[in-house]
């Protein structure tokens, strides 16, 4: 077997295998409102979310295509291909998107041992430049688009992630805000329970988004590596079976739930009701998929975590600014961070070899995943106290977890 084939084969693994903390990381976005709220129960929440991620993975391609083609410059200003430095070295482009995978995941379960509800996206999108630039240089990373056309790693990434979540604010405090103001008076009449459906809905939606834009990264960066490779000419389509892997990657994460995000964000940043739960998640919902029509690979942890402190403030409830000050912190550094590991496994990868490196530095990635997991064991978090109350939140983590609970995930 040959290194192509080696790397060729460790992307695609890692690749699904980033797809997978995706969907577990990002489980929160959609369901923790609902799960905070009992409108849904824990278990039934996750299970919902796997199966709309699914669904929701195949209902368009755009933010696919936005990623195998706005980090990487695959192609001149004519749109023809630049094999000098990038098509005709396949391997060194392979061997730049495992780096930017591994980059991606190990932020994503960096963050998620932390219980801190940071970008999937931009972990990945982070990697990916990290690596591009260690690996081809500064002009090999698509920065913007050509022309008056505003595209590129700024434009489709960095420019969305610091607009989305004040967009999302805005959108949750208004409709949190008509929500409120409509139905107080009613409310004698109504139990707050009432609005747990209309939040089941708007929950359902968010999942639905999430899969539009979420798994079809992946989709983008196993594309990118297919035409690395020779196995895929294509620059604006996905390969069928891409698409059916990553959907099922996102929604087996999703399935597996990720409790200490799900806890951080339902229960660490607001008390959320019902009737602030529906008008966060619809919030979310819109602005996710309108980005997903757009192709802007943003962050949906970004804009659902803005629609929660929307919809709080939209309700004056009080908002625990200790934990919010500690995200903003994990979304500045999750780009600038998960590039500096991706260009360090470029670095360790092409001292090696490219075959010798990439099994290298996949073994490192088992490596440092395998010691967090083992560091989550130890402060369990679950479906059995997802949503035990905030007050001391190292109490509930060094709780033991109940027989039937230890089969769960974190």
């Amino acid at each position: 077997m040959d290194a192509a084939t080696v790397i060729l084969i460790l992307v695609i693994v890692t690749a699904l295998a980033f797809d997978f903390t995706n969907g577990f990381h990002d489980t929160a976005n959609a369901m923790a409102a609902s799960i905070s709220t009992g409108a849904l129960r824990p278990k039934a929440a996750v299970v919902l979310a796997a199966v709309l991620n699914l669904v929701g993975a195949f209902l368009s391609v755009e933010v696919a295509l936005t990623v195998s083609n706005a980090v990487v410059k695959l192609q001149d200003k004519s749109g023809a291909p630049i094999p000098e430095t990038l098509v005709d070295d396949g391997n060194k482009l392979l061997l730049v998107v495992l780096c930017g995978l591994i980059g991606g995941i190990v932020w994503n379960l960096f963050t998620w041992l932390l219980g801190l509800p940071s970008s999937s996206s931009h972990a990945l999108l982070g990697g990916l430049t990290g690596a591009a630039a260690a690996g081809f240089g500064l002009s090999g990373v698509k920065w913007t688009g050509d022309g008056s056309k505003l595209d590129g790693v700024l434009g489709k990434v960095l420019i969305p992630s610091f607009i989305s979540p004040i967009i999302a604010m805005a959108v949750a405090f208004t409709g949190c805000w008509v929500v409120h103001k409509l139905t107080n008076g009613i409310m004698r009449k109504l139990d707050e329970r009432f609005f747990r459906w209309g939040q089941i809905g708007s929950a359902s939606l968010v999942s639905l988004a999430h899969g539009t834009n979420d798994a079809q990264k992946t989709m983008g960066v196993m594309t990118l590596a297919l035409i690395a490779s020779g196995h895929w000419s294509e620059t604006h389509a996905v390969p069928l079976w891409v698409k059916v892997s990553a959907a099922s990657a996102i929604a087996a994460g999703t399935y597996l739930g990720g409790w200490r995000i799900i806890r951080t964000l339902g229960k660490g940043l607001v008390d959320i009701t019902p009737r602030q739960g529906m008008a966060s998640d619809g919030s979310s919902a819109a602005v996710i998929l309108a980005a997903s029509h757009l192709g802007f690979a943003l962050s949906t942890t970004h804009v659902a975590t803005g629609s929660v402190l929307g919809g709080g403030l939209g309700r004056g409830t009080h908002v625990r600014w200790n934990t919010a000050g500690r995200m903003v912190v994990a979304w500045a550094t999750t780009f600038p961070l998960a590039a500096l590991i991706g260009a360090l496994m470029w670095w360790i990868g092409d001292a090696l070899g490219y075959g010798l490196g990439s099994v290298t530095i996949f073994v490192i990635l088992c490596a440092l995943s395998g010691w967090m997991y083992a560091r989550s064991r130890t402060q369990h978090v679950g479906a059995h106290n997802v949503n035990d109350e905030w007050d001391r939140p190292q109490d509930i983590l060094d709780q033991h977890a109940p027989a039937e609970a230890t089969t769960t995930g974190n």
